[in-house]
């Protein structure tokens, strides 16, 4: 059964579509399974078991140029690309305009079905057209964790049921020599502060992650600070500055590369974000910040080692560095 997933962004929607894979295999071992998504992304799915092709494009880049000699050419690579074999299932986790034109786009084989969902649920993207380009649409239930949204509706259109249990699928050092490498460096206790997103509304402030840093290197910790932007990398050397020794500034990673080092670590620390989530992915232990009272859609879910807490006004640096140590005790 050749089967075709549309979930072309964020890095943390993509993250929690990731278990939806794994589903899909344990119900139908025999599938092939293909998915669509924007190239900035596509080497997280390098590291997913069980895919058998996955196809970049980009959509976002190309609506800026739509006229351009350049783009019409990209534009006509990625459609033969997508349309190299007819599928029996098309489903567009996504539910927005662009992932219907997608799915709209993709070959179906004769007895083949294009599935979308048929309604938005809370606090989650939708746009009426993913309807119109779909054959089946499939009722969900307004409040669904993110991960749960892709799961019953994979589940529905391919008609299995799926276990309680998630599993995200990631081999990071399968196949080659890296983690014989890399396990050193996990057994040291290292930590990961993730402070940056996109949105400035769920940032932790500047001297919280200080003082947690402090309290992370009192009980013999290393910090490791990411950044994926100018803006980040003044933030991480502004906590790294405060914790002489006992800190390091990461060079910025392609999403490949990040994903290994995450893997080496003893755990993250992180503000909600595709990174934060990413750490949840790998199974690492994992405090998750929220300044809004929305972890029950996007939060780790169901884990005495991953946990997230919220305040209005973000939650103190006692009650994240509390969740930690309750983290570190519950890892596995």
């Amino acid at each position: 059964m050749r089967i075709l997933l549309v979930k072309l962004s964020s890095l943390g929607d993509i993250v929690h579509t990731l278990p939806v894979v794994q589903d899909i295999l344990a119900a139908i071992p025999d599938a092939q399974i293909d998915w669509v998504l924007e190239k900035s992304f596509a080497p997280l799915l390098t590291q997913v078991k069980g895919l058998r092709r996955i196809i970049p494009c980009e959509l976002r880049r190309w609506r800026k140029s739509i006229w351009t000699a350049q783009t019409r050419s990209e534009w006509r690579d990625f459609k033969a690309d997508l349309q190299t074999c007819p599928y029996d299932a098309i489903i567009d986790l996504q539910g927005l305009s662009k992932s219907a034109v997608v799915s709209r786009l993709a070959r179906v084989a004769p007895q083949g079905k294009r599935y979308a969902m048929a309604n938005q649920t809370d606090g989650s993207g939708y746009e009426v057209p993913t309807r119109w380009a779909a054959d089946i649409t499939v009722p969900l239930n307004r409040r669904l964790h993110a991960v749960a949204r892709g799961r019953q509706l994979a589940s529905a259109a391919l008609g299995y049921s799926f276990q309680n249990t998630i599993n995200y699928g990631l081999k990071v050092f399968e196949a080659d020599d890296l983690w014989a490498q890399a396990a050193p460096e996990k057994v040291a206790k290292k930590i990961l502060f993730i402070h940056g997103t996109s949105r400035l509304d769920k940032t932790w402030p500047l001297q919280h992650w200080v003082d947690l840093g402090q309290r992370m290197a009192a009980s013999g910790y290393q910090v490791s600070l990411l950044h994926g932007n100018a803006t980040e990398l003044a933030t991480s050397q502004s906590i790294a500055v405060q914790l002489p020794g006992n800190a390091r500034v990461l060079p910025l990673l392609s999403l490949h590369a990040l994903t290994r080092e995450m893997a080496c670590c003893t755990g993250a620390i992180g503000v909600d974000s595709g990174v934060s989530h990413m750490a949840v992915a790998l199974g690492l232990p994992h405090v998750q910040i929220y300044n809004f009272d929305t972890a029950w859609r996007t939060g780790p879910q169901a884990s005495s080692h991953q946990v997230s807490v919220f305040a209005p006004s973000g939650p103190s640096v006692d009650t994240v560095y509390q969740a930690w140590l309750a983290c570190e005790s519950a890892a596995p």
